[in-house]
């Protein structure tokens, strides 16, 4: 199953960025099963412009800080889409109320690895993401969902920049058990 990027939807997860941050320009979020079951992964594939760094002079290269602010984009998309598609069950009892609610203040990167494989330019390319696991866990103070997602960037048809990003949702108050609900 692919769903072509919403725009509407698109434009309000990036609403959290400042208009100069915005880099994420469309998307694609495929599902093939839900990650929690063995063999299943939803996905995304964006597309990216960065006409400048927001944050440095200009590097010539896409750089760390740049990964890390379109992995946030693409997954936080992919959140939502899940959520409002109905993708992974983990998000079943959401509404996109709750995901905008707590789009920035209950989702952590708790672990993150980036390797750039080589030079890329970084103005215009693009962007994979993968859920490749979904499971529930405990991380110090009280139950969350944990998505263990790679990602890859590039310009050419082979990517540049590949990562492994572990990241934390915290559960909603009083749920128990994030898979019991059923998508």
């Amino acid at each position: 199953m692919a769903v072509d990027g919403d725009e509407a939807l698109l434009e309000r997860v990036l609403r959290v960025y400042k208009p100069h941050c915005r880099y994420l320009e469309s998307a694609t979020v495929t599902a093939g099963g839900d990650p929690a079951d063995e063999g299943g992964q939803v996905g995304v594939r964006g597309r990216f412009h960065i006409p400048e760094s927001c944050y440095i002079d200009d590097t010539g290269h896409f750089n760390a800080v740049e990964f890390n602010i379109c992995y946030n984009q693409m997954i936080y998309l992919l959140m939502a889409e899940s959520v409002e598609q109905r993708l992974m069950r983990s998000f079943a009892g959401w509404s996109l109320d709750d995901f905008w609610a707590r789009q920035l203040a209950d989702m952590f990167i708790v672990d993150f690895h980036s390797s750039f494989r080589r030079h890329m330019r970084g103005r215009r390319f693009w962007g994979e993401l993968d859920v490749v696991e979904a499971f529930e866990g405990d991380w110090g103070s009280g139950p969350f969902l944990f998505l263990r997602t790679t990602c890859r960037f590039g310009e050419a048809d082979e990517p540049a920049a590949h990562g492994k990003v572990l990241v934390a949702v915290k559960a909603a108050a009083g749920a128990d058990d994030l898979s019991a609900a059923t998508a």
